[in-house]
């Protein structure tokens, strides 16, 4: 018998009814709210094999999907590279005993996230134009690369910061203890420790990296990433709905991706941290027999 929870009650037998009352009304509302949803698409001709038929073409693929997943995945991956020691490089400095270091440092996380990707995007694309020799057809890249970068290495920056901070005071205290300078505390017992908690957040910023991507395929910047290609296809084959539907699907499939592998790192992580177990097998207890009268060991 599993032990009582802290944090609920145990429902009685008209709690567990009134739960699957509501479980079955939620059900029948979702199936009637996916009917209304299929219908009113039907109606408009969207499940027609027609709107379909681009997708069994080989040429939709390697003409305008796949270019553009590729593209998607460059500008992810670049942003992700760059973003994420820029993130501890900031989250670190904000935790600096030194005010130069700590200032500058909180200033750049606070000014960053407070602007939307978007417009850090519009503002990158319009200095590379005007000050810089960058070639017009690499110039969106380096325009979405730069939003993301600066957007997400701010946010990337707090959790760090967070959690660095969530780790129990002892443990440098610890370090200290043995000499080690500051930076040596933090590159060898803080870090490798903090990584593992923020791990989850970390991977759900990383999706946030990889969706805002579509961010750069608006008309200023022309990156061409997968949904500025696929409105070739729309706009070819009149299909919005099917198309974005396949969009849709290929999203889904890259983040379940990328947090499964951030599961399995997490894992790893895990099981490396685990104290190292005894060669063969364990080695016995030790017990020592004391006297009963003078409890001297014997």
């Amino acid at each position: 018998m599993s032990a009582p929870s802290v944090l609920y009650d145990a429902p009685g037998p008209k709690a567990k009814a009134r739960n699957i009352i509501y479980s079955v009304l939620f059900v029948i509302a979702l199936l009637a709210l996916a009917y209304f949803i299929y219908s009113g698409f039907d109606a408009k001709g969207q499940w027609a094999s027609a709107m379909w038929k681009p997708f069994l073409d080989a040429s939709t693929w390697t003409q305008f999907l796949l270019p553009g997943l590729v593209n998607t995945l460059k500008a992810a991956a670049l942003s992700i590279v760059i973003a994420l020691p820029v993130g501890a490089l900031l989250g670190i400095g904000r935790l600096s005993e030194h005010r130069w270091i700590r200032v500058p440092a909180s200033v750049i996380v606070e000014f960053f996230r407070a602007i939307p990707v978007l417009m850090l995007m519009v503002f990158a694309a319009e200095l590379y134009a005007y000050y810089t020799d960058i070639d017009s057809e690499t110039r969106p890249l380096f325009a979405a690369v730069t939003g993301l970068v600066l957007y997400n290495g701010s946010v990337l920056a707090e959790v760090f910061r967070s959690g660095i901070r969530a780790l129990p005071r002892g443990q440098s205290e610890a370090g200290y203890t043995l000499g080690m300078r500051k930076t040596q505390v933090m590159t060898n017992i803080l870090l490798p420790q903090a990584v593992t908690l923020m791990l989850p957040a970390i991977v759900s910023q990383l999706v946030v990296v990889l969706k805002d991507t579509a961010l750069a395929g608006q008309l200023t910047i022309g990156y061409t990433e997968l949904i500025r290609t696929s409105g070739t296809i729309t706009a070819n084959f009149s299909n919005t709905i099917p198309t974005l539907i396949v969009v849709a699907i290929l999203y889904i499939i890259m983040n379940l991706i990328l947090t499964s592998f951030a599961s399995w790192l997490e894992r790893r992580l895990s099981r490396r941290r685990k104290a190292p177990r005894a060669l063969g097998g364990g080695a016995e207890p030790v017990h020592i027999k004391t006297d009963m009268d003078t409890g001297a060991a014997v």
